[in-house]
């Protein structure tokens, strides 16, 4: 009797943490659904499963040898939402079989939070909270010494996908000249979202305000380094937002605390963050538990992003809400996979 397997393997997610129970139900109405979340599915269950595989939610492997062995295989959701290299994107490509993941999902979040952190940097507000609580505070123009206005300063965005956009979009009202280096695009689609195509050392150069939302690549780790940080003007604020690796981690402490720059970070060489870690005393560093994008919304916008689009595939339409994994990009992809919480 020919089956249709929905095989389920989300660590690190889990389904009560994607899915509220009404997307939960869809997803069951898909096929037979075989979950495996306290662990990453075991080898011999995915091999055993293929044949009838029609679906697959989670970060399963997948080279070219398993997709012989999965003729009916539609769609692989990663529900991490970092493409890995442990998928033949070419192959799948050339099958027919979508690869795509509701990475979107934490854009609006994390560019929420990125705003907010942004504005504390230019106006000191955590450092002035600090200082009351130390009773070393200035009061007036005296406690501004090193604070600027957000609205109107000059900002740059290293990185331009779901979350530069996002976050381009939020800032509007602030009346902002935006600059942007990201060499994947091309210069049209940043002048349509009214912004600047710059180089990365005009960028560091000429903002005020820095986001970093680039994604981390087999080419691009570490390419923020002590050269780039001496570029930055003196007190420019500089957030790092996407991923630790895209940065020289160590020069970027080294820049904030000579006091050259402002720093605000969420994201870190390896997490969770040791507790003697050094990091944690560097003063007026903004540091950030990896947890701007990880609201419960954007958790259930996951979960219901990726039924959704399996929906529509399974009725042979293709997908519209998730990002589908291009063999040229997502192969270079190094993103760390993500803790299980």
């Amino acid at each position: 009797m020919s089956r249709n397997i929905v095989l389920v393997d989300p660590l690190p997610r889990t389904l009560d943490l994607i899915m509220e129970p009404a997307v939960r139900a869809r997803l069951e109405k898909l096929g037979e659904v075989v979950i495996s979340e306290d662990r990453q599915m075991p080898d011999d269950q995915v091999e055993a499963l293929l044949p009838d595989t029609v679906l697959i939610f989670g970060q399963t492997d997948m080279p070219k040898e398993r997709l012989d062995r999965a003729p009916k295989l539609k769609a692989i959701i990663n529900v991490e939402t970092n493409f890995q290299p442990n998928v033949d994107y070419q192959a799948c490509l050339e099958r027919g079989i979508w690869v795509i993941t509701p990475a979107s999902a934490f854009a609006s979040p994390v560019a929420e939070a990125s705003l907010g952190m942004a504005i504390d940097l230019a106006r000191g507000i955590t450092k002035g909270d600090r200082d009351f609580r130390a009773g070393t505070e200035s009061y007036e123009l005296a406690g501004n010494s090193d604070s600027f206005r957000f609205a109107g300063a000059p900002v740059g965005l290293i990185g331009f996908g779901d979350l530069g956009k996002q976050l381009r979009e939020l800032i509007r009202p602030f009346k902002n000249e935006v600059r942007v280096f990201d060499p994947w695009l091309p210069d049209e689609i940043i002048t349509r979202l009214d912004c600047i195509p710059s180089t990365l050392d005009e960028l560091l150069q000429q903002s005020r305000v820095v986001f970093v939302f680039a994604t981390v690549t087999s080419e691009n780790q570490g390419f923020l380094g002590a050269r780039e940080f001496g570029l930055m003007p003196k007190g420019t604020a500089f957030l790092l937002m996407s991923r630790a690796a895209v940065v020289d981690f160590p020069a970027m402490l080294e820049a904030a605390k000579s006091g050259h720059i402002k720093v605000a970070t969420d994201v870190f060489p390896a997490e969770p963050v040791a507790s003697d870690d050094p990091v944690r005393e560097i003063p007026d560093l903004l540091l950030s538990a990896h947890r701007t994008g990880g609201t419960r919304d954007a958790f259930y916008q996951i979960g219901s992003m990726a039924v959704a689009d399996a929906e529509l595939i399974m009725k042979g339409l293709p997908p519209q809400l998730c990002r589908r994994a291009d063999p040229a990009t997502a192969s270079k992809m190094r993103s760390k996979p993500v803790s299980k919480a």
